[in-house]
């Protein structure tokens, strides 16, 4: 049977398999001392003090928000070129979010345009690191600054680093929250490293901390120190009750499994040489494909070293007199398949009809969009995958 290759996949070996086998063998397979050992790692590889890991990037994104306050009447600023957990994450809170066009080189979002939408109703701003290269975060930070002073309340910075573990801003990880508030991750099986589904929220401080973890777990503690209902917790203020639990806040079930993080813990172990891999290819590619006509490969800032999660090819369509669609299937019919990362929130149905946003409102966003193609880029791609996709791109476009 042909083999067929997709755009992006898992790389799981026998070490993996062996570590989630151990899990499933022991006492323990629902959120347990692996989850903590993950934390705890992820805390080591990106030099951060706290990680609250989840079962979804997307829940993590909600709980960031949730953490940070985001409620009724609250504007949240985010990137059109995402996927629309960025943005929905918002909504879940009752927000409303504001996008910020894209820089036409590195696909990230502007810091100027978000300068020009910042005003009193903004509560947090949530940069995506599209692609694994991080946006201008130093400059962000210092808007949001100013924006503070000017408005007099705390604007968030959470950053959406769901593509982007292993990938360096300014000499400091992607993680380390050196210039936000919080920053969130995913562990999808096309991401870096996997957990089957899982994410985690990053964050230096101990009050985001603990409220991190109160609401991936139905906003409940435990903690003696912690509880109101002194009657309930205790039969003397100095003995409290074994099966004591309080619900303090409405949280929800966000819980990552001892199974997930004993993946995770597995996979993380193998990041550089996931990164090394994808940075291999990705320099094959640019190789070829920067002396064919009709196509842009992606731009490298020289203040980040991207992990590389997507490479996203710009076709000029109307010249190559072929349409995306049409490229694709070409594409596929050749043995592998290409994605298009994103369509722009801002032009999905759910925002056009309830936050009236639409063709026109995002020029450099919707420019992109019309040209962007990723082509597969995984670490199980082997010398053979690589050469078949540069030979089959490479048949379709004349050189320069």
């Amino acid at each position: 049977m042909k083999k067929f290759i997709p755009y992006g996949r898992q790389f799981i070996d026998k070490k993996d398999i062996q570590a989630v086998i151990e899990v499933l063998q022991s006492d323990l397979i629902t959120q347990g001392p692996k989850t903590a050992e993950f934390e705890s790692a992820l805390c080591n590889s990106t030099d951060t003090r706290f990680a609250v890991a989840v079962n979804s990037g997307t829940s993590a994104l909600h709980i960031a928000c949730m953490a940070a306050g985001v409620g009724e009447g609250d504007e949240v600023i985010t990137s059109p070129i995402t996927f629309v957990a960025s943005a929905n994450c918002v909504v879940y809170c009752g927000g409303k979010p504001i996008f910020a066009d894209i820089d036409p080189e590195t696909y990230n979002i502007l810091p100027e345009e978000i300068e020009k939408r910042i005003n009193k109703k903004t509560k947090a701003i949530i940069p995506v690191h599209f692609a694994g290269q991080s946006c201008d975060m130093e400059t962000i930070q210092q808007i949001v600054k100013k924006a503070e002073k000017k408005y007099g309340h705390k604007i968030y910075i959470i950053e959406d680093a769901c593509h982007a573990l292993g990938s360096q801003y300014k000499a400091s990880e992607v993680g380390s929250c050196v210039f936000s508030d919080m920053t969130v991750m995913s562990f999808h099986p096309v991401k870096h490293i996997t957990t089957g589904e899982g994410g985690v929220v990053l964050t230096n401080s101990y009050e985001l901390n603990k409220k991190l973890k109160m609401l991936r777990s139905h906003g409940i503690t435990s903690e003696p120190e912690e509880v109101f209902s002194k009657d309930l917790a205790s039969a003397s203020s100095n003995s409290p009750n074994p099966w004591y639990y309080e619900q303090q806040v409405l949280g929800y079930n966000y819980r990552i499994t001892n199974i997930q993080a004993a993946l995770g813990l597995s996979q993380l172990k193998k990041l550089s040489m996931f990164c090394k891999r994808r940075r291999e290819i990705v320099n094959q590619y640019n190789t070829v494909f920067k002396d064919l006509e009709f196509l842009q490969v992606p731009f490298e800032d020289l203040n980040c070293n991207s992990n590389f999660h997507l490479y996203v090819l710009l076709f000029d369509f109307a010249a190559m007199g072929m349409d995306r669609a049409q490229l694709m299937l070409s594409l596929r019919e050749k043995g592998f398949n290409t994605q298009v990362h994103y369509i722009p929130v801002h032009l999905q149905h759910y925002y056009r009809k309830n936050f009236k946003t639409d063709w026109g409102d995002y020029p450099n966003a919707e420019a992109y969009y019309e040209k962007c193609l990723s082509i597969p880029l995984y670490p199980a791609m082997d010398q053979e995958d690589v050469e078949m996709v540069i030979r089959a791109i490479a048949s379709l476009i004349r050189k320069k």
